[in-house]
C-alpha cells in the first residue's frame, strides 16, 4: 500500500511537470501514464512508464520545461545508458531531439516507442509535430510534397487524439496541423481544447496568439502571448509573436527588445529576422534592416518578402540596380512568385530597358494571363520603347497589334478598371488615334489620377495632365508616397511636375538625399535633352535629316516638353528620304504636339499650320496605300 501511494505521489508529480513541457510547433511533450479505469487506461493508451520511477528522470524534464534542450537530451541519454527500454525517457529524448530540430533522431525514437507501445498517443502527436518541423525545411523535395507530408500529419495527430482524448498535446498537434492547411476555425477549436485540458499550456497560447496576430486582432493576440510567456518565459514562439504584434502597434522599441529575447532563446529563427529587419527599417535604421533581412534568406531562402523589402529600401536609397539584383537573387529561390517578377518587370522599366521590361512582363502574361498590372507594365514598356525609338517600327511590328489585344480582353474582365483604358488610350495615341479621355469616368484615386495624367501627356495635353499630376502632390502627407509619385513622374519624363513632387517630399521632412539625388537626375535629363536638341538642329540645318531625327527623338525621350524638339522632328521625318507612311503620319503627330505646346502661336500660324498638318495627313494616307498594294 505505501509503495503504492508514493507511486501515486510521483505520478502526480511527473503530471504537473509534464504540463510544463514547450510544445510549439514542434514536438509536444512527455505523456504521463493514465489513471487506472480512466479513459486512458491501459486499453486505450499503455502506460509510458517502465520499471521504477527514477527521480534522476525529473531534472531532465525540467530542462525540457525550462527550454534547455541541449542539456535535457544529455541527461536523458545518460538514463538510457542505464535503462535502455524507459519509454518516458526514450520520450524526452526524443522531444529534446524534435526541440533542436535533430528531427530524424525524433522520429526514429518516437517509433522504438511505437514498436513496443502500438497506442501510444503521444508518441504518434510526435511525429505529427515531427513532420511540422520538416516543412520548415528549405528542401525542393519537402516543398513540392507540401500537402501529403500534411495529410500525413493530420492522421498521426488525429490517431494521438483518438487515442488519448484527454491528452492536451494531441489536441495541440492536430490544432497546428490545421493552422498550417489554413483550416483556421478547426485549428482554433483544437489549441482552445488544449487549453482547456491543460490551463498551463505555454504554446497552445502562442498558437492561438499567432492566429489572432494573422486576423489583425492584436489586442487578443498580445493577450494570448504575454499568457503564454508568464507560463514559460522560455517560449521563443511567444516572445516572437509579442514582439510581432508590439510592431504593428507601433512601439517599435518594445518589439525590439521581444524579439531580441526570442532570437537569444532560438538563433535561428527567420521569422524572427524578418521581424527585426522591418522594426529596424521602421526606425530608419537601413544598415540593420538589410543585414536582418539577409540573415532571413540564409536560414529560409525561398521566403520572398524579405527580398522585396530589401528592394524596398534599395529603392530609397535610390541604388535600383542593387534592389534588381536582390529580387533576382530570390527568383533563383521562387521562380514562380509573380510578386518576384512583377517587382523585377518594375524596376527595370524604371531603369529605362524598356526590351528587358517587355521580356520580363510577357513571362507574367504566360504565367498569370490577363494579370492587369502587367499588362499596365507592359503598355508603358512599349510607350517608352516608342519614345527611344522609331514610333513607327513599334507601329510596323506584332507587339503594337499584341499589346492592344491583350488590353482590349484585359479590359473586358475588368471593366472598371480605369488604367486598363487609359493604357491602351495612351498606346493608341502612338497610332495616331487621340482618345476622347473626357467621355471617360472621372478619376476617383491617385493611380488612376496619375494613369490619367500620363495617357493626356501621350495625346500632348501637357497643360491639364500637369493639373491633374499636381493635384496629386499637393494632397500627399507621407514624403515617401511624394518621392513615389515623384519617382513615376521621372519614368515619364513628366520632369517640371516630378521635380514638384521631390521637393514637396523635402518639405514633407522625407530624406533631403533622396529629394536631392531625384532633383539632380531631373537637372541632367533636361541638360542632355537640350544638348541633343541642339545637336539635331545643328545637323537639320544641313539638311542630315536622318541624323536629326535620331538627336530629335532621344532629346524628347529626354524630355518631352520640348515644343521646337517636336517641331523639329516633324520637319526631319516629313524630310528624310526614306520617308514611308508611318514615319509622315508620326511627324504629323508631332505637329499636332508642337501647336498644343506653344501657347504664343496666332491665330493665323495656327490656321497655317493646320492646313499643312491636314495636307501632310492625306499624304500619308495615300502613300499607306500605295506601300499596301505593292506588298500583294
Amino acid at each position: 500500500m505505501k509503495s503504492r501511494t508514493r507511486t501515486s505521489i510521483l505520478l502526480s508529480q511527473l503530471m504537473a511537470i509534464s504540463t510544463m513541457l514547450p510544445t510549439m510547433a514542434q514536438i509536444p511533450g512527455i505523456q504521463t501514464a493514465p489513471a487506472p479505469g480512466s479513459a486512458n487506461s491501459p486499453n486505450v493508451n499503455k502506460t509510458v512508464l517502465s520499471g521504477q520511477i527514477k527521480t534522476d528522470i525529473i531534472p531532465a524534464e525540467k530542462l525540457l520545461s525550462q527550454g534547455k534542450y541541449s542539456d535535457a537530451e544529455g541527461l536523458f541519454r545518460d538514463i538510457l545508458v542505464n535503462s535502455p527500454q524507459d519509454v518516458q525517457a526514450t520520450l524526452g529524448l526524443a522531444t529534446a531531439l524534435a526541440k533542436q530540430f535533430k528531427l530524424d533522431g525524433a522520429d526514429d525514437l518516437f517509433d522504438r516507442v511505437l514498436m513496443s507501445d502500438p497506442n501510444n498517443g503521444v508518441a504518434y502527436a510526435g511525429k505529427a509535430t515531427v513532420i511540422l518541423n520538416r516543412l520548415q525545411s528549405s528542401s525542393g523535395s519537402i516543398r513540392d510534397n507540401r500537402d501529403s507530408y500534411l495529410k500525413q500529419a493530420e492522421e498521426y495527430a488525429n490517431r494521438a487524439c483518438r487515442l488519448a482524448p484527454a491528452q492536451a498535446e494531441a489536441h495541440y498537434a492536430l490544432g497546428q496541423v490545421y493552422k498550417e492547411q489554413g483550416r483556421i476555425p478547426e485549428a482554433s477549436s483544437e489549441l482552445g481544447t488544449a487549453v482547456s485540458l491543460d490551463p498551463q499550456h505555454s504554446y497552445a497560447y502562442s498558437a492561438l496568439g499567432s492566429i489572432k496576430l494573422d486576423q489583425n486582432s492584436l489586442a487578443e493576440a498580445a493577450d494570448c502571448f504575454k499568457q503564454a510567456i508568464a507560463l514559460n518565459s522560455g517560449n521563443s514562439t511567444a516572445h516572437y509573436g509579442l514582439g510581432a504584434t508590439l510592431l504593428k502597434l507601433g512601439q517599435v522599441d518594445n518589439a525590439i527588445q521581444e524579439l531580441n529575447i526570442s532570437l537569444y532563446q532560438f538563433p535561428n529563427s527567420w521569422p524572427v529576422r524578418m521581424a527585426l529587419g522591418q522594426a529596424y527599417q521602421q526606425q530608419g535604421n537601413s544598415v540593420a534592416a538589410i543585414k536582418e533581412y539577409q540573415l532571413s534568406t540564409l536560414i529560409k531562402p525561398e521566403n520572398t518578402e524579405p527580398y522585396l523589402r530589401m528592394a524596398d529600401i534599395r529603392e530609397d536609397r535610390g541604388d535600383l540596380e542593387m534592389g534588381l539584383a536582390d529580387l533576382r537573387s530570390g527568383l533563383t529561390q521562387s521562380p514562380y512568385d509573380l510578386a518576384l517578377r512583377q517587382r523585377i518587370a518594375d524596376i527595370t522599366l524604371r531603369l529605362e530597358k524598356p526590351d528587358d521590361a517587355i521580356k520580363a512582363y510577357r513571362t507574367i502574361l504566360q504565367m498569370s494571363p490577363n494579370n492587369p498590372q502587367a499588362i499596365k507594365g507592359l503598355s508603358q514598356a512599349l510607350y517608352l520603347k516608342a519614345q527611344k525609338a522609331a514610333v513607327g517600327a513599334l507601329l510596323a511590328s506584332n507587339d503594337y497589334e499584341t499589346a492592344i489585344s491583350t488590353l482590349d480582353e484585359a479590359i473586358k474582365l475588368n471593366p472598371n478598371d480605369m488604367e486598363l483604358q487609359l493604357s491602351k488610350a495612351k498606346l493608341m495615341s502612338l497610332s495616331g488615334t487621340k482618345a476622347d479621355l473626357s467621355k471617360m469616368a472621372q478619376p476617383a484615386n491617385d493611380g488612376e489620377r496619375i494613369a490619367y495624367a500620363q495617357a493626356l501627356m501621350a495625346t500632348g495635353d501637357y497643360q491639364k495632365a500637369s493639373t491633374l499630376f499636381q493635384a496629386v502632390v499637393n494632397d500627399l502627407t507621407d514624403p515617401k508616397q511624394a518621392y513615389a509619385v515623384a519617382d513615376i513622374g521621372t519614368m515619364i519624363k513628366d520632369l517640371d511636375d516630378a521635380e514638384f513632387a521631390y521637393r514637396k517630399g523635402m518639405m514633407l521632412a522625407g530624406s533631403p538625399e533622396r529629394g536631392q539625388r531625384g532633383i539632380d537626375q531631373i537637372t541632367q535629363l533636361r541638360k542632355s535633352a537640350n544638348d541633343n536638341a541642339k545637336v539635331a538642329s545643328e545637323l537639320a540645318k544641313k539638311n542630315q535629316w536622318d541624323g536629326a531625327v535620331d538627336r530629335y527623338r532621344q532629346a524628347l525621350g529626354q524630355n518631352p516638353r520640348l515644343p521646337l524638339a517636336h517641331y523639329g522632328l516633324a520637319q526631319a521625318l516629313e524630310k528624310s528620304q526614306k520617308a514611308n507612311s508611318s514615319m509622315l503620319k508620326e511627324a504629323v503627330q508631332h505637329y499636332q504636339y508642337y501647336m498644343a505646346m506653344q501657347t504664343d502661336l496666332t491665330q493665323k500660324d495656327r490656321e497655317k499650320m493646320a492646313g499643312q498638318i491636314e495636307k501632310l495627313a492625306d499624304k500619308a494616307s495615300k502613300l499607306k496605300q500605295k506601300e499596301d498594294k505593292n506588298k500583294r
